[in-house]
């Protein structure tokens, strides 16, 4: 069963990753895979710590002459700052009492950490729990991205809001009415449906289309990976805000696949199913406090007429329309199994019953501000006394949403391979097809 481990600290040597039972003939893109790296240390808001860090995956095992050879793959992300850390990382030069750290930073694993593993010094805790460790999951999940397309399954990602500064209900509701009139269709779009007046039901995530390639270019020319240029500066003006008072930003998140065929997953065991394992890998990530599948919670305020994607079919080929209409994941019909039949809204984020249904599988969640400020007044105590303190300053960033963006779809992608594999799987490139093609024309 497919599979990973990362090691590493902070401020250590670097980063080791460990993926296993993946499968040979598969072609390595390093260069896909260092842009993903690149895009996760990006965006507006960040700290010092990104203009010393250039990651780059260097290979250490598991691929030879460019290809997957089905051994363990091993990659190793060094940490340049390890320089500057050398004398307090050091694996077996004694820690000076004067270096160590006993005020626990609410919002982080400090306090549960340190008194969990019956350590005397936070920064033990601090160096893994941090979030460079997510550095290891963005590679993992581009190779499972190298993968999957060699089956026509595509990923994208986009910052919703910064705070929220972003999409807004009127604008949402607008895009669904011109849904509404693309389609001819007398049914309401899923946006038009009357949501409570609440931030939640403010943001339908089905409705941006990250396939679309104008909204895919304004993603990528956006410093905060957002689709609406609109919204940029009113969310770059935030940031600011929050930079000038010492404090932090957190945001909205949304990712999706493109192109996953139907019955991944199952119904028939709750650890069987696909998106109780999107949310295990979307929710692991640090920060991100919820996640959602299609419509989330906003189900809650929906009637089941209203909510659930009723099912049509067409049989004459007319799936590029559609698909320029953003209304199903696939273009004309790769496979048998699902093909022609589509939906007209994406509540179910392209996931029922635990199973991918063809659809264009949609994740938000929820990512919160960071928790080391850089003003320290949040307040603590000294576990060794119980004295009452104020949180320490560790490096940071004020907003790092637009990286945990690539997080996000790494953690899908990593998801979506995990059970392909588990359909489909084989010990090669070659044998996995034959078994594919096998499914999806029956």
């Amino acid at each position: 069963m497919l599979r990973f481990l990362t090691a590493g600290e902070s401020h250590g040597k670097g980063l080791v990753t460990i993926i296993d039972n993946f499968p040979a003939g598969v072609k390595i893109n390093e260069d896909f895979i260092n842009e993903k790296l690149r895009l996760r240390q990006s965006g507006y808001g960040r700290g010092a710590r990104q203009k010393i860090e250039t990651d780059k995956i260097e290979f250490l095992s598991g691929v030879r002459g460019g290809l997957t050879t089905g051994s363990p793959i091993s990659f190793f992300i060094k940490n340049k700052d390890y320089e500057n850390w050398r004398d307090r990382m050091d694996a077996f030069k004694p820690v000076q009492e004067e270096s160590k750290i006993h005020t626990p930073r609410p919002g982080h694993a400090d306090f549960a950490g340190s008194i969990k593993f019956g350590l005397d010094d936070i920064r033990n805790v601090l160096e893994r729990s941090s979030a460079r460790e997510t550095a290891s999951r963005v590679a993992v999940g581009a190779v499972c991205q190298i993968f999957l397309k060699n089956f026509g399954i595509e990923f994208a990602s986009a910052v919703l809001s910064i705070g929220g500064a972003g999409i807004d209900a009127a604008q949402i509701s607008a895009l669904g009415k011109e849904r509404q009139a693309e389609n001819g269709s007398e049914e309401k779009a899923p946006s038009e449906k009357k949501m409570p007046e609440s931030n939640c039901g403010a943001f339908f995530s089905s409705d941006a289309n990250l396939f679309d390639e104008t909204i895919r270019q304004n993603i990528e020319n956006s410093e905060l990976r957002m689709p609406y240029p609109e919204h940029e500066e009113k969310a770059k003006a935030f940031i600011d805000k929050m930079k000038t008072e010492g404090d932090t930003a957190g945001g909205l998140i949304t990712a999706k696949a493109k192109g996953v065929p139907v019955g991944l997953g199952s119904f028939t065991q709750w650890d069987e199913k696909l998106d109780a394992h999107i949310s295990m890998s979307v929710m692991s990530i640090q920060a991100i406090k919820s996640v959602e599948i299609g419509a989330g919670v906003k189900s809650a305020y929906l009637k089941g007429s209203e909510c659930h994607d009723s099912i049509y079919y067409n049989d004459n080929g007319d799936s590029d329309n559609k698909e320029q209409r953003g209304l199903i994941s696939n273009q004309t019909p790769l496979f048998k199994v699902g093909g022609g039949f589509y939906r007209k809204t994406g509540n179910a984020g392209g996931i029922e019953g635990g199973m991918s249904n063809g659809e264009i599988i949609s994740v938000t969640c929820a990512m919160k501000p960071i928790p080391t400020l850089m003003k320290p007044y949040l307040d603590t105590v000294d576990l060794n006394t119980g004295e009452a303190k104020k949180a320490f300053l560790e490096r940071s960033d004020v907003c790092a949403v637009p990286a945990a963006s690539i997080v996000v779809e790494s953690a899908l992608a990593f998801s979506i391979c995990y059970f392909f594999l588990k359909k489909f799987g084989g010990d090669g490139l070659a044998e996995i097809k034959r078994n594919y093609d096998g499914y999806v024309k029956k």
